[in-house]
């Protein structure tokens, strides 16, 4: 991530604990609606997927009103996630480093992180997790749309649909599983979660796991105050 890339909100705040605000109100909010809608869409379109999983379609009220429910739900993840491109797709950009970095996940994984390079915001995985979720909920917006009846039935032929529904459904396989992994990611890396309910995390953790981005905050906040700063504290 770019220097220029950092945002207005994101500031450092001494202390013991350093704090570092990551996340703004309307982030999060966002970030959740989307986690929200991804998990009522995998509910309710595993429901329709298999008869042994229709036990599902309960949590909507019925097959009917889950066939229904479906595709709107569908519509209320697209806009919120584009939302959550347009704040975040600059610095979900591939960098020289983030190569390095994947090539040497073995050390994230063992908690070897010295020995990968600094990255920004995000790092190679979670970049992975963004465009992988960019791609897949555009196919699925663009396969659901055509499987609409309700709406679409008199612009799409029969053939169309059956295409759709299948690519819909190997697209929503695969957004499931990406979904599972950035919530396991999440749990697994220790101080994670605060960044999405609190918005903030300790300077420690940015440290540890974010060091460029937290240089260019220490950079831009020395630029600020007119001050020189060196090894952030944590």
């Amino acid at each position: 991530m770019a220097a220029d890339d950092l945002k207005p909100n994101e500031q450092i705040h001494p202390g013991k604990p350093v704090i570092v605000d990551r996340y703004t109100v309307g982030a999060r909010i966002n970030h959740w609606i989307t986690a929200a809608s991804l998990i009522l869409l995998a509910l309710s379109g595993l429901a329709m997927f298999h008869p042994s999983l229709f036990f599902l379609s309960g949590l909507f009220g019925g097959g009917q009103l889950t066939r229904i429910i479906h595709p709107w739900i569908g519509v209320v993840l697209f806009f919120s996630f584009l939302g959550l491109f347009l704040r975040f797709w600059r610095a979900n950009l591939w960098r020289r480093e983030d190569g390095t970095w994947l090539g040497r996940f073995r050390d994230v994984l063992t908690n070897h992180e010295d020995n990968v390079p600094e990255v920004g915001k995000y790092n190679a995985g979670q970049k992975l997790v963004f465009w992988s979720m960019s791609v897949l909920i555009v196919i699925l917006i663009s396969s659901g749309l055509v499987a609409w009846d309700q709406y679409f039935s008199r612009y799409t032929t029969i053939d169309q649909k059956r295409v759709a529904i299948l690519v819909h459904s190997i697209a929503a396989v695969a957004i499931i599983g990406v979904w599972i992994v950035h919530f396991y990611s999440a749990i697994w890396v220790r101080g994670t979660i605060p960044a999405m309910t609190r918005g903030r995390v300790t300077g420690g953790w940015a440290w540890r796991h974010h060091r460029k981005w937290l240089r260019e905050l220490v950079t831009k906040s020395s630029k600020e105050t007119g001050s020189s700063g060196s090894k952030p504290a944590k």
